[in-house]
């Protein structure tokens, strides 16, 4: 019986470090999960996407990436070009491991040690924002890495949200 009652505590446990996926939407608040924009000027907004714990730092870069098609089109723009990028947080690794060494003495006794442990991160890790500033145009796409048809990119990376 202790040994069912110890399995269902850790399961429970675990269960609550789970954590909700990253879905685009607007977001609820200041620090939730999801999109929010700031009119800088017309035809030019700064877009932040937060994503949810472990969410890996690419969705949400292409979630940022989406809104900014999303705000292009429905401000009938056809194109738009990413002027600045600014990411918080880093993504988890995964395992780390840290090594420690000590020493002391007492009296006439001496002693010294060596740890060595590592950390799992159960909980999905930090999470991640992204934002970038955008200048949105019509007519013809001017070239650049950073420039982007709205249409095509909500096209492409909408079939991913």
């Amino acid at each position: 019986m202790k040994r069912l009652v110890v399995v269902a505590a850790a399961a429970l446990s675990l269960a609550a470090c789970a954590t909700a996926p990253t879905l685009y939407q607007p977001a609820a608040g200041p620090q939730s999960v999801g999109y929010s924009e700031y009119r800088i000027e017309p035809g030019r907004y700064r877009v932040t996407f937060r994503g949810g714990p472990g969410a890996p730092p690419q969705q949400v870069m292409d979630y940022a990436l989406v809104r900014a098609a999303d705000l292009a089109i429905s401000e009938g723009y056809d194109w738009f070009r990413v002027a600045d990028r600014f990411t918080e947080g880093r993504p988890d690794r995964g395992p780390r491991v840290g090594v420690g060494v000590g020493g002391g003495d007492y009296g006439y006794r001496s002693g010294v040690s060596l740890g060595v442990g590592t950390t799992f991160n159960l909980g999905g890790g930090p999470s991640l924002s992204t934002t970038i500033e955008v200048v949105m145009g019509r007519g013809e796409r001017p070239r650049g890495a950073d420039v982007y048809d709205a249409k095509a990119l909500r096209r492409t990376l909408g079939e991913r949200i």
